[in-house]
């Protein structure tokens, strides 16, 4: 704990050095030359000026060119007089294109209402294509063709036990067929449809 000086005695403290030295400046210096150059513009004088030399005999001096104008901003680009008449040139073929659709006959209306000549050829229409290839049998399907179904599924343990054979593909055939696919693992037709994978695998089994 540091304990008081005593009366009288100096206090011991460390020297403090100044780290920066600030002078004012010196201004009056720096307005008399100002001074001196307001009173002699040319600054030839006794103050300190120039003193004037003849040119030598013979020689002249020669002054620049003059600078070239500044060039319009219209001639350097696009601008607002330019887009005037592009949009004046669109206005123009606009009102062309309508001047020519009025020279029209009736307006162009009468061959807009003139009714077309009837056909009397007949239309035919394709039938519609079947989505999963020819000779493929679903559910409303009728015929011989469903009838070999039913007869070759009747051969198949447990699928289609004592099903009709009466040629219509119902819901009993269609789940039949489907059955089929389960068990032997038939899976490149739509189930309970009768397609090619599954005729090539019954027909292989039935044959």
């Amino acid at each position: 704990m540091p304990t008081a000086d005593e009366p009288g005695k100096p206090h011991e403290r460390p020297v403090l050095e100044p780290v920066r030295v600030l002078r004012p400046r010196n201004t009056d210096a720096l307005a008399e030359l100002f001074r001196e150059l307001s009173d002699d513009p040319d600054g030839i004088g006794a103050a300190g000026g120039y003193d004037s030399v003849p040119l030598p005999a013979g020689e002249r001096t020669q002054e620049l060119p003059p600078v070239p104008a500044a060039e319009p901003p219209a001639a350097r680009g696009p601008g607002p007089r330019r887009g005037a008449v592009a949009a004046a040139a669109v206005l123009a073929a606009a009102l062309v294109g309508f001047g020519c659709a009025l020279l029209l006959p009736d307006g162009g209306r009468e061959t807009a209402a003139r009714p077309l000549p009837a056909t009397t050829a007949p239309v035919t229409t394709a039938p519609p294509a079947d989505p999963d290839g020819p000779g493929t049998l679903r559910e409303g399907a009728t015929g011989p063709e469903v009838t070999d179904l039913q007869q070759r599924l009747r051969r198949i343990p447990n699928v289609y036990d004592d099903g009709a054979t009466d040629g219509r593909y119902d819901t009993v055939l269609t789940e039949a067929v489907a059955r089929f696919q389960l068990w032997y693992g038939i899976r490149g037709d739509e189930s309970g449809v009768y397609g090619d994978d599954t005729r090539r695998d019954l027909e292989s089994r039935t044959g």
